[in-house]
């Protein structure tokens, strides 16, 4: 071997007709079953390949390869062994010169079927599998880099590569499970098959280019739709965690949005795996283009569960659909969305934020609903599914400007779904508000409602608030103030509800609050407190019971969040008074699994409530304003009310006392205000209805004019409206661009007086210096 070895280096030209000559003495010992000469033939082979890199070694390569191709036909597995140990050498070799003609077709679909081999002896078919798998990564690495070979990216390669790898990976629990005994177990560790597979695997897709990923990723999707796997999901859980994210998984996800709910479930639940992975730089598509398609898939599997059926068009052999799987199924999609939201940035997570609240439908003017029982159902379970993906992605913001956690756009849909009637819904957006303010995490700290003595034990995080929450609750806290009062008024609100508005009146005093904010926070829980004890609109005993409580818990928190020892000291009389004679007006007897309420509320006694006179008198004392204190709050009517389909006009309509600024002159001469009776109430409402019938009646008139006069007629009631206006406008002009009087302009009149005659300022002659 040595002078052989010799001789080729000395004589490279020699080179093919020494790979020629001992090609054929393989293939006729191959064929005569003289196996010892076969593997000399190939050692001679391996150790030229390995000792000769001049250009004239194509020759020899082809030689070579001729004779690994007929060890791997050959049935013997031994044989096949040893061409693929010497393909493998082969393929580490880095050649100098390239090769335009070579091609490894038969290579890739010879060890794809290796791969697959089912060997009755277990230890021989796992050789056989484990020689599959090297040629495979083999051929991979002679030829990715190369851009004269064959491009092994294309489909025809892949379709085989991918499976063969998979197969082989599917199958490392049964490898395990027929591990004959511990003592073996270090050695069959080392010929698992399915850790090679994912080696290979890793290797293949961590040399894929972005135009390349696709052809990489199609054959993973065929093969879990072809056995069967997105259902236990932890294949292909594992699978997306080695090639990690790719814009392939959520097309496929479309494609299989008619597929049974549990197999588009796995698909979700992976890709909300994968999302944990998935760095800010990985292969995909835009974040907005990802939660749309997420969100897509949610409303299609809401008219699933509501048609029964995949097609409407389709009556006959249709799937029959379980309404709990796809429900398990939007759970998934909801998790996954909040899973891709975690790994977003924050400017990115406020675009989701907008772009999820901007498909919730509402009853506005410019977002119609679908009508009918079905459409409503349908608009329910859409606006339910929607906030609940909204609340995924808020938990856990954070952002120091409210002005941009809170856009006005956002905030204006967010809280006109707090009017709507479905309680569930309404919990959900004070939920979604909640982990918007909080900020530093006091959310868990308020979960449940008390009157504690010393609230330092909550150990509270607060920060002085910023010139931008300032800003933001000057433009918006008279919109989150009307927003609880309503809230506060539902008469079906549990437990829950009365939680959550209490987590919120404490954050946004922890969060947003300065004295102004705290001002109005007071007045707010004090008509709270009114609503209970007037009772207006007739709530059960609980929820009345529920705000007392809700408006002690409150003020017991702010009183000692201002630190106004006669603020703290006027709370705690009315909170100990409650407790000896009236414990069902506090949290601690209503917010409980049998909650101690009392019969008859009408005749509550002026020493279990919290007086406004008494509390703007010692905060007006402490330096707040005791003027705005006094004033009772009424919240201001809105064109939400109107479109969010309210039970009772009397919720949304009410009446805003102005008063005037204690600087006029004529303070003491103001007339008493007229009197609100129930009669002025009723006249006010009527006169509006009618006034908008009136307004309704001119405008379909005019509409009706514009259809069906003559043109003439339009065109002349035009020509005079435009006439009127410029003579209107001539006047203005007159009246006020007059310029003074010209020192030429006195004429006499015709009485004989003098009148000043005006020039336009554009016919004025100036002398010669003014020219500029």
């Amino acid at each position: 071997m040595e002078k052989l070895t010799f001789y080729a280096l000395s004589a490279p030209e020699k080179l093919d007709r020494i790979g020629a000559y001992l090609s054929e003495r393989l293939i006729r010992d191959v064929g005569r079953h003289r196996y010892g000469y076969v593997c000399i033939a190939m050692e001679a082979l391996d150790q030229l390949l390995m000792a000769c890199h001049c250009q004239s070694i194509n020759l020899f390569v082809e030689s070579f390869l001729k004779m690994v191709a007929k060890l791997l036909e050959s049935e013997k597995p031994n044989l096949q062994i040893l061409g693929t140990n010497s393909f493998v050498k082969f393929a580490n070799i880095e050649e100098d010169t390239p090769s335009y003609h070579r091609s490894y077709d038969f290579f890739v679909s010879r060890f794809s079927e290796m791969c697959h081999s089912s060997h009755d002896d277990m230890e021989i078919k796992t050789k056989i599998r484990m020689s599959g798998i090297k040629g495979l990564q083999g051929v991979v690495r002679k030829t990715v880099n190369d851009e004269l070979q064959a491009n092994i990216w294309d489909p025809q390669h892949m379709d085989k590569i991918v499976p063969s790898l998979l197969f082989n990976l599917q199958h490392v629990e049964e490898a395990e499970s027929r591990s004959p005994s511990p003592l073996q177990a270090p050695e069959k560790e080392k010929e698992n098959p399915a850790e090679l597979a994912e080696r290979c695997l890793r290797e293949l897709l961590g040399r894929a280019a972005f135009g390349n990923i696709k052809n990489a990723i199609k054959p993973v999707l065929i093969h879990l739709d072809n056995h069967s796997l997105w259902e236990p999901k932890v294949f292909a859980i594992r699978c997306f965690k080695i090639i990690m994210y790719s814009i392939q998984l959520l097309s496929h996800l479309d494609a299989n949005s008619r597929s049974a709910a549990t197999v588009r479930a796995g698909i979700v639940e992976v890709l909300s795996e994968a999302a944990v992975i998935a760095a800010t730089g990985s292969v995909g598509p835009t974040v907005l283009e990802m939660f749309n398609t997420l969100l897509r898939q949610l409303r299609l599997s809401i008219d699933y569960a509501l048609t029964g059926s995949y097609d409407v068009a389709m009556s006959l052999g249709t799937k029959i659909i379980k309404e709990h799987e796809e429900r398990m199924f939007q759970e998934a999609v909801i998790k996954t969305i909040g899973s891709f939201a975690s790994t977003l940035p924050t400017y990115q997570r406020s675009e989701v934020i907008l772009f999820i609240m901007s498909k919730v439908p509402l009853p506005s003017l410019h977002h119609p609903m679908e009508t009918g029982k079905t459409g409503e159902n349908r608009n329910r379970l859409t606006q339910i599914m929607l906030l609940k993906s909204l609340l995924q992605v808020s938990t856990g913001f954070q952002c120091n400007n409210m002005m941009s956690a809170l856009p006005s756009n956002f905030l204006d849909r967010l809280l006109s779904t707090a009017l709507m009637e479905d309680a569930e819904i309404r919990l959900f957006v004070l939920e979604i508000l909640i982990s918007f303010i909080d900020r530093h995490g006091n959310r868990h700290k308020f979960s449940t409602i008390s009157t504690l003595s010393d609230i330092s034990v909550l150990k509270l995080k607060v920060d002085k608030c910023s010139r931008q929450d300032t800003v933001f609750m000057k433009k918006h806290s008279q919109q989150l103030y009307r927003h609880i009062y309503l809230s506060c008024k539902e008469e079906t609100n549990i437990q829950k509800h009365y939680e959550a508005l209490y987590g919120l009146l404490a954050l946004i005093s922890i969060e947003l609050a300065n004295e102004e904010v705290v001002v109005d926070l007071i007045r707010l829980v004090l008509a709270v407190q009114d609503v209970a004890q007037v009772n207006e609109e007739n709530l059960p005993v609980y929820n009345r019971c529920a705000l007392y409580a809700l408006g002690a818990a409150y003020l017991n928190l702010i009183s000692q969040l201002t630190t106004v020892p006669a603020f703290c000291q006027h709370i705690h009389e009315v909170i100990e008074t409650r407790k000896k004679e009236a414990p069902y007006m506090l949290p601690e007897d209503v917010f409980v699994e049998r909650p101690r309420l009392s019969q008859n509320l009408d005749g509550v006694v002026i020493e279990f409530l919290f007086r406004q006179s008494k509390i703007s008198e010692v905060l007006g004392g402490s330096g707040y304003n005791s003027d705005r204190l006094c004033l009772p709050y009424i919240p201001q009517l809105t064109d939400e009310d109107r479109l969010s389909k309210r039970k009772s006009i009397g919720e949304t309509i009410s009446l805003q006392v102005e008063v005037e600024s204690r600087n006029s002159p004529e303070k003491e001469e103001r007339v008493p205000a007229e009197e609100i009776t129930y009669e002025t109430l009723k006249k006010a409402i009527v006169d509006s209805v009618a006034v908008e019938e009136q307004e309704r009646e001119r405008r379909r008139q005019v509409v009706e004019k514009f259809q069906k006069a003559p043109f003439e007629e339009i065109a002349a009631h035009c020509g005079a409206r435009a006439s009127l206006l410029q003579s209107k406008l001539n006047q203005i002009f007159e009246i006020t661009i007059r310029p003074p009087p010209s020192p030429s302009g006195t004429i006499t009149a015709a009485y004989g007086q003098p009148q000043n005659h005006s020039i336009p300022v554009y016919e004025m002659k100036f002398p010669d210096l003014c020219v500029y």
